[in-house]
């Protein structure tokens, strides 16, 4: 018995020893260092695909040297996608600058918990001068208010909770909704919004559709209509959502329109704008987001266009008050001697209880290379998308969606005497050879139930040569496939 209890102390000491850490701590930084060098100078492959029965067989059988814990993390790195690499140019997350990177492993130390004040001190009165910071950069006054949360999902729900409470005169926390309710929003919009309203509650009826244009924006021309259609049909319209940009196509919504038409029928205007939002840094691309500031509420994600580790999102409200009201409950341990409306004490407007200290990897970038960091960053990259865009409408075997907002391109291997069904499996077919083969890193999308082929410039350094290679690469792909796919279809 004695022997097990001095091996469990010897294990703990083990665990937490400084030194242990210290060493280790170097090596990690000298891997990781080695590792965005590889990528830059693209001397790895974006991406070792393997299936995920193979990759999880892998990991279940995988046994760690206690003695070389460096190996597990040289592992890890070689069996995952390298968003540092310049050939990514897939989904909207972006290549974390390093320092910020560094500030996570302090947040990851430390471990505050932020539900209430004493439990993240530092963290807390941080997260209030980056979200400060952005109240700011939206034009929002000295009323507005905000926090930071888990991802564009949970804080567009926040919001839509924050809207319902605001918009429903009974006190919707404590009894159920005396009617039907519902938001409206494009067609376009990012699959959380649907997915907010049927988390509380409203099904189907809950997600009025508004049709886009031929550029894949909101035809804010029909709302009006759609207002009406619901009002006789018993629904009551609470909100109406923007995209900024929609995650699909990467157009932005007319949002002066759509506040001009909140203001007239005294809806909620609620802005998604996980992606975009960022703009607001970048002087090229702020007009993107005109209207933004009359926005009751605003999403941004700051592990898309802001550089930080996954995962940090602005929920930002125009009245304070707002925010305050989307929770009412007791949690007496917590919040039981608390004054209303206290900024430090975060429990009171958000889900998480235990929340991360993600304050500190946006602070640290903010206070180390200031805001130019982040104009550079949007305004760089929207470049990317706009030049890859003149790229692809230069060459006659490929057929661009629609000219981009952003740095989101949507294009596809085309011919003129095949039909969208055979354009849509050639495809799809080489996108699934792209991910396999490891050179290049894309995605895949559907715009009016036609596949596209979809990049995001993630990377400022993803270059017109690689532009270019990426366009050579499809078509020599699409010589190989289309025979076989063409006679099949």
């Amino acid at each position: 018995m004695s022997n097990k209890k001095n091996n469990a102390v010897d294990k703990l000491h083990e665990a937490y020893d400084p030194e242990s850490f210290r060493k280790l701590g170097h090596q990690l930084v000298d891997l990781l260092s080695d590792y965005l060098q590889a990528a830059a100078k693209e001397e790895i492959p974006v991406n070792a695909w393997q299936a995920p029965d193979d990759q999880l067989a892998y990991w279940q059988q995988y046994e760690a040297d206690p003695a070389a814990p460096l190996a597990l993390f040289e592992d890890i790195l070689k069996r995952s996608i390298h968003l540092h690499h310049p050939r990514y140019i897939g989904h909207q997350i972006c290549p974390t600058a390093p320092l910020s990177a560094l500030a996570g492993l302090v947040s990851g130390l430390l471990n505050n918990g932020m539900a209430v004040y004493e439990m993240g001190a530092a963290a807390t009165a941080i997260e209030k001068v980056v979200v400060d910071t952005v109240l700011q950069k939206l034009g929002f006054n000295a009323d507005a208010s905000g926090f930071l949360t888990s991802g564009g999902t949970l804080a567009n729900l926040t919001a839509l909770l924050a809207a319902r409470s605001a918009m429903v005169p009974s006190d919707i926390w404590q009894t159920a909704a005396p009617q039907q309710l519902a938001v409206m929003v494009a067609s376009e919009a990012h699959y959380c919004i649907d997915r907010a309203v049927r988390i509380m509650g409203w099904g189907a009826a809950g997600m009025i559709k508004i049709p886009v244009g031929d550029n894949f924006k909101m035809q804010t021309e029909l709302l009006e209509a759609a207002y009406q259609k619901a009002q006789t049909q018993g629904i009551k319209v609470i909100a109406v959502v923007g995209s900024a940009p929609s995650t699909s196509a990467g157009m932005y919504d007319d949002l002066e329109a759509i506040a001009q038409f909140c203001a007239q029928r005294k809806l909620w205007f609620h802005v998604d704008g996980a992606h975009g939002g960022a703009a607001i840094f970048s002087n090229r691309y702020r007009h993107l987001l005109a209207g933004i500031e009359q926005a009751d509420s605003v999403v941004i994600d700051g592990h898309k266009m802001l550089l930080t580790p996954s995962i940090m999102t602005f929920l930002l409200f125009k009245n304070q008050n707002q925010s305050f009201a989307t929770f009412r409950q007791k949690a007496q341990y917590l919040i039981a001697n608390s004054q209303e409306q206290e900024w430090f004490t975060l429990a009171q407007r958000t889900f998480e209880c235990t929340k991360s200290m993600m304050s500190i990897k946006f602070y640290t970038l903010l206070k180390i290379h200031g805001e130019a960091l982040f104009d550079q960053s949007v305004t760089h990259l929207y470049d990317l998308g706009k030049l890859f865009a003149e790229r692809v409408a230069a060459r006659p075997q490929f057929e661009l969606a629609l000219s981009p907002d952003c740095n989101i391109v949507c294009f596809r291997y085309w011919q003129a005497d095949r039909s969208n069904q055979q354009l849509d499996h050639l495809n799809h077919a080489i996108r699934d050879q792209i991910l396999k083969d490891g050179k290049f890193y894309i995605v895949q999308t559907k715009l009016k139930d036609i596949v596209y082929l979809r990049t995001t410039f993630m990377n400022p350094q993803t270059t017109p040569t690689i532009m270019e290679a990426l366009l050579d690469e499809i078509e020599t792909i699409a010589k190989q496939k289309q025979n076989g796919i063409f006679v099949d279809g």
